[in-house]
């Protein structure tokens, strides 16, 4: 592959312009945050200021939406960025920005042909022919149907000019806003906005290398070169460098066009069913898997029958799962897939108690939550969507969920998750694909493809011994599975013979602890449970401050209506004061 030409970014007035811009946005947009948080709940209190904060957070997400096309580039992928992260903002910020699309206006022709000579030469000399309209618009760059001169039919994908200096200075300016935002105690505590900054810059100077594409793309053939079922199209490295890629036409039946599939007799559960298990495949064994699997990244290539009849039985034609745009990638570390598949064998065991500690080996959970109540929530979510389809886990009636969240309101209000950045967009790529599977099949079951993975994992786990724990069964299990049992059970038997020593002891010390009374228990006070203690103390700060307003406004009545001018002033004063400082109790 061509090394690119693309000069280095420059300061430019237009960037400046552009810094300038994006720093104004945001102060702009944190000087209304701060004045509902802090100043408006002392004047108006804060249940009134709660009850309008669900307007206010759609009217911050439609002004940015607003502000990010009038910018393009970066703001377009910045808002669709936030929109997958529900785990650190509010419902209404991401409801309003999951629309938003790279709603920017083309780059002419001209300008685009400009980009290619620089890097490849003549355009006539590369290509047959290139089509004069582009037929995707991104806010990065724009894909063009042409052909080579060797007859292979291809895409070709060129970076918007200018595009790179765009980025160094919006990611500039993010960084200096993501630093100002960690300086808030109410941010920091839901969200490492500059760890967030650092990790969105990462991801899109890799979507922005088409060089780094054409690796993935390559890495994604390796890994199916042995299925039947799946194809990645083919790179063509000689016409491609880091600002232009050249890629083979694949163009098909998109994934979400049902009629076209029932026309061309492919079943629409069997297209369900292969996309699921490929992107099962991807995160569990290779741990390394597509993260933008919307559908105009997603084709089907129907097959010919063997026999050459249209008669394709029950299963239906045979077909390509065809994959595209491989700039957005997830990997995920040893521990972490370890801790993937701790969830999933929880998941389809019903250990809730197991999914907990597997959420705990992922860095799911705050430090101080209250592991119990969790479980406790998890046991009664299994109980209510165990077994269910897709269709039907979406259709819980607002009933039961209104049951659950009633039941574990104090989870709620503490919210003790947080998603590490390594899931940002594993959970992305999943909520996409389940949406996608439910509309293929309604009746899709996620249990029945999890479970063969989940077998297939544990006894993975079993042989090579990765799992953690100190379960007792472990140590001989795995010594079956490597041919070495007379060794794992007298691990087992020192493993037994330890708690036979030990346990006893223990409970002797604690029983002789509470004969004598000294025996302490301690408690440890969840989140929600220490923020009804400080509302508890706000108010009575309030009462005891309101008494003595009342005091020195009587006092200081009774000095007017007495003639004590002097005292009189000095008490309305520090009944003012008493005023004020009422107002200005926090919760």
């Amino acid at each position: 592959m061509r090394e690119a030409k693309t000069l280095p970014p420059r300061r430019t007035i237009a960037m400046q312009v552009r810094f300038v811009r994006s720093l104004w946005f945001a102060a702009r947009l944190f000087a209304n945050i701060l004045y509902w948080y802090y100043l408006m709940p002392k004047i108006i209190g804060q249940d009134r200021v709660d009850a309008g904060s669900d307007r206010r957070f759609v009217k911050y997400a439609r002004d940015f939406r607003g502000f990010a096309i009038i910018m393009g580039g970066v703001m377009i992928k910045l808002g669709q960025f936030i929109s997958t992260r529900e785990d650190v903002l509010p419902e209404e910020i991401t409801r309003e920005l999951a629309g938003l699309q790279d709603e920017v206006p083309s780059v002419p022709q001209k300008e685009i042909r400009k980009v290619i000579e620089r890097e490849l030469g003549a355009v006539d000399k590369r290509y047959k022919w290139l089509a004069d309209k582009p037929i995707a618009a991104a806010s990065l760059g724009q894909v063009y149907r042409g052909q080579l001169h060797n007859g292979d039919k291809v895409v070709v994908k060129v970076q918007r000019p200018g595009i790179r200096e765009i980025i160094f200075t919006d990611l500039a300016a993010l960084r200096i806003v993501a630093r100002i935002a960690n300086q808030f105690q109410f941010i920091r505590r839901r969200a490492d906005m500059t760890a967030l900054t650092e990790e969105f810059g990462r991801v899109l100077l890799e979507e922005v290398s088409y060089k780094h594409e054409a690796r993935n793309a390559a890495r994604f053939s390796e890994i199916f070169k042995d299925d039947m079922g799946i194809y990645i199209p083919e790179i063509y490295p000689e016409h491609s460098t880091d600002s232009i890629l050249t890629i083979e036409d694949v163009t098909t039946i998109k994934i979400n066009d049902y009629a076209a599939l029932e026309a061309a007799g492919v079943k629409r559960n069997a297209v369900a069913k292969r996309l699921m298990d490929c992107y099962l495949k991807q995160v569990f064994e290779d741990r390394f898997f597509h993260a933008d699997p919307h559908p105009g990244n997603l084709f089907v290539y129907p097959l010919p029958h063997a026999n050459g009849t249209r008669d394709y039985g029950a299963e239906g034609r045979p077909f390509y799962l065809i994959f595209v745009d491989f700039g957005m990638t997830g990997t995920l570390s040893p521990q972490l897939a370890s801790g993937l598949i701790n969830t999933l064998t929880s998941v389809v065991t019903r250990d809730a108690e197991g999914l907990v500690k597997s959420y705990e080996q992922l860095g799911f959970l705050m430090p101080d939550a209250d592991t119990e109540r969790i479980v406790e929530a998890t046991r009664a979510a299994f109980d209510t969507v165990w077994g269910m389809s897709m269709t039907d886990i979406k259709n819980v009636s607002y009933e039961d969920a209104r049951d659950i969240g009633a039941e574990f309101n104090d989870l709620i209000y503490a919210m003790p998750f947080q998603v590490p950045q390594d899931f940002i967009y594993l959970g992305r790529a999943m909520g996409i694909l389940s949406g996608m599977a439910t509309s293929l099949d309604p009746h899709f079951n996620p249990w029945s493809e999890l479970a063969p993975y989940a077998q297939r994992m544990m006894t993975e786990t079993l042989r090579t011994g990765s799992a953690g724990g100190d379960a007792i069964g472990l140590p001989i299990i795995r010594g079956l599975f490597n041919g070495n049992a007379p060794q794992a059970l007298l691990e087992t038997g020192r493993m037994l013979l330890s708690r036979a020593v030990i346990v006893p002891q223990q409970l002797d010390n604690v029983l002789t602890q509470l004969d004598r009374g000294e025996l302490n228990v301690k408690v440890t006070p969840t989140t929600a449970y220490r923020k009804q203690v400080q509302r508890i103390e706000a108010q009575t700060k309030r009462t005891t401050r309101a008494t003595v307003f009342t005091g020195l406004l009587i006092s200081s009545t009774l000095f007017y209506t007495h003639g004590d001018g002097v005292f009189a002033v000095i008490g309305f004063v520090a009944s003012a004061v008493a005023f004020l400082s009422i107002m200005w109790v926090g919760e």
